[in-house]
C-alpha cells in the first residue's frame, strides 16, 4: 500500500484543546496560557508542525514549539490578567473584543512608520495593498493571502490576522500595481507578501502575476514571493493538488525574463531537516527560481552562534543563499524575543566565522527600523568611548545607505529608538521628515 501524504490541519484556538498530542503533553496551566494569549496575538499551527518538527520531549523549552504557541510571558502580567480575567467571567464579545483590542493597540501595531509613511497616495487614492518604503522595492499584499500556513509567535505582521479595522493592507487584482509601477521607473522590484502568498491557490497566485507577465514593464527585473511555506507546509509543492501547477507558473515567471527569488523564512535549522523541506526546496530551485533565506534572530529560538552557523551551512548545501539576520522588530511580544544589540552582533559575528564563503552573502544584524534597515556593524573604541557602529543596509532616502555613523555603547538596547547620538550630538543625520516623493 502506497504511503498517502499528509493533508492540511489546521490547529487554532477553537480546537486546540481537542487535539491529542497537546492534550498529552501540555499542562491545564500550559493550554490555560495559550486561550488567554491566543485571544490578543494571532494563534495558528497545523500537523506538520506538530507531527515532524516539534520536539515534544522538550516542552515548553523546544524552539519549534516556542515559535508556534503562544507563552504566558508574551504578554505584560497586567494585560494577562485583564484578559484571563474577562474570560474567567465569561464576559460579553464585545466586552472581551474592546479589552483585547485595547492591548493590541498597545503593542504598536504597526511599526516603522508603515502605516503612515510607506503606503503611496496614487491617482488621488491610498493604495492599502501596496507599501513603497525603498526606491527599487514596492511590496504588494494580495487579498487572497492574509493568512498563513501557521503562525509565527514573533510575527510583526500580526495586525494582518486579527481582524482589527484598519489595520491590514490587502489589495484584491494587480491592476493599480502595474499602472503604479509604470509611473515610477526606478522601482526594479515586486514583493509578494502578506500573510503568504503561498498560502494561495495556483489559480489565483497566476491571476496576480499574469498582469506583470503581460505587460512587460521595462523597469521590473525582479518578481519576490515572501513565504514561511518551506518550513510550515512544504507539502504545498510536493502533494497538494495544484503543486505541479504552482511549479509550471514559477517557471513562466523565469521563462519571461524575470529573476524570481523565493524568500524564505526559517527561523531553526529542524525546518530544513525534513524530507519534505528538502523536497519542494529542490523542486522550487528546478524552475529556475532563486531562494534567499531570512529571519530574525529571537531569544527562545535561536539566539545561539552553532543555531545560525549550522542553519547556514544546511541552506548552502541545500542550494539556498543565506540573505538576512534581522532584529526582533519593536511590536508584539518583543520584549519576550529581544536579544540585546550587542549580544545579536556577537551571535552574528561567532556564527559567521564558522562558515564558508558561499554562506557569507548573509546580511545582519539589522533593524527594519521606520528610517531603514540598520546593520549592527559592532562596537568600536574611539577616545576612549565605547560606541556602536552602524550603517544603512537600505533606506527612506537612497543617499543614506552605506553611510556609517556611531551611537551611544548601551548594553541593554535593543532597538534603535533605544540609542543616543554618539559624539554629544542632539540627533542623527536621519531624524528629519521623508517624504514618499524622495524616493521617486
Amino acid at each position: 500500500m502506497s504511503h498517502q501524504p499528509p493533508k492540511y490541519q489546521a490547529i487554532t484556538l477553537r480546537n486546540f484543546r481537542k487535539n491529542a498530542l497537546i492534550q498529552r503533553h501540555l499542562s491545564a496551566e500550559q493550554m490555560h496560557a495559550i486561550e488567554v494569549v491566543g485571544n490578543v496575538l494571532p494563534f495558528k499551527v497545523n500537523n506538520y508542525v506538530l507531527d515532524e518538527l516539534i520536539d515534544w520531549s522538550n516542552i515548553p523549552e523546544d524552539p519549534i514549539f516556542q515559535l508556534t504557541f503562544p507563552q504566558k510571558e508574551m504578554l505584560a502580567p497586567h494585560d494577562f490578567y485583564l484578559v484571563e480575567k474577562a474570560l474567567a467571567e465569561n464576559q460579553s464579545k464585545a466586552e472581551l473584543t474592546h479589552t483585547v483590542n485595547q492591548i493590541r493597540l498597545g503593542l504598536n501595531p504597526h511599526p516603522a512608520g508603515q502605516m503612515e509613511h510607506n503606503v503611496p497616495l496614487f491617482q488621488n487614492t491610498r493604495l492599502q495593498g501596496i507599501q513603497h518604503k525603498y526606491r527599487e522595492t514596492v511590496l504588494f499584499f494580495p487579498k487572497q493571502s492574509q493568512t498563513c500556513h501557521a503562525y509565527c509567535t514573533f510575527c510583526f505582521r500580526w495586525p494582518q490576522f486579527v481582524g482589527m479595522e484598519g489595520l491590514k493592507f490587502a489589495m484584491q487584482e494587480t491592476g493599480l500595481l502595474v499602472d503604479y509601477l509604470k509611473a515610477n521607473p526606478k522601482v526594479s522590484d515586486v514583493l509578494f507578501t502578506g500573510g503568504d502568498p503561498m498560502i494561495m491557490k495556483a489559480n489565483r497566485m497566476e491571476a496576480y502575476l499574469q498582469p506583470l507577465l503581460e505587460k512587460r514593464i521595462p523597469n521590473l527585473i525582479n518578481i519576490r514571493i515572501g513565504s514561511k511555506m518551506l518550513g510550515y507546509w512544504p507539502y504545498k509543492l510536493i502533494s497538494d493538488p495544484d503543486a505541479d501547477d504552482m511549479l509550471r507558473l514559477f517557471e513562466r515567471v523565469v521563462k519571461h525574463g524575470y529573476q524570481l527569488s523565493f524568500m524564505a523564512h526559517f527561523n531553526h535549522g529542524r525546518e530544513l531537516q525534513t524530507p519534505a523541506a528538502q523536497e519542494a526546496i529542490r523542486r522550487i530551485r528546478n524552475t529556475g527560481a532563486v531562494i534567499r533565506t531570512q529571519s530574525p534572530i529571537m531569544r527562545h529560538i535561536n539566539d545561539h552562534p552553532h543555531v545560525w552557523r549550522d542553519m547556514w551551512k544546511q541552506q548552502v548545501r541545500l542550494g539556498c543563499i543565506p540573505y538576512y539576520m534581522f532584529i526582533a522588530r519593536d511590536t508584539g511580544a518583543q520584549s519576550y524575543f529581544a536579544v540585546p544589540l550587542e549580544r545579536c552582533h556577537r551571535i552574528y559575528r561567532e556564527a559567521y566565522q564558522q562558515v564558508g564563503g558561499l554562506a557569507r552573502t548573509v546580511r545582519g544584524p539589522s533593524m527594519s527600523a521606520d528610517p531603514g534597515k540598520v546593520q549592527i556593524l559592532g562596537t568600536v573604541n574611539v577616545g576612549g568611548e565605547k560606541l556602536f557602529n552602524l550603517r544603512f543596509i537600505q533606506s527612506r532616502n537612497p543617499d543614506w545607505v552605506g553611510q556609517p555613523f556611531f551611537a551611544r555603547y548601551d548594553p541593554r538596547a535593543i532597538w534603535l529608538d533605544e540609542l543616543k547620538p554618539a559624539f554629544d550630538q542632539p540627533n542623527f543625520f536621519f531624524e528629519e521628515p521623508v517624504e514618499i516623493s524622495q524616493m521617486n
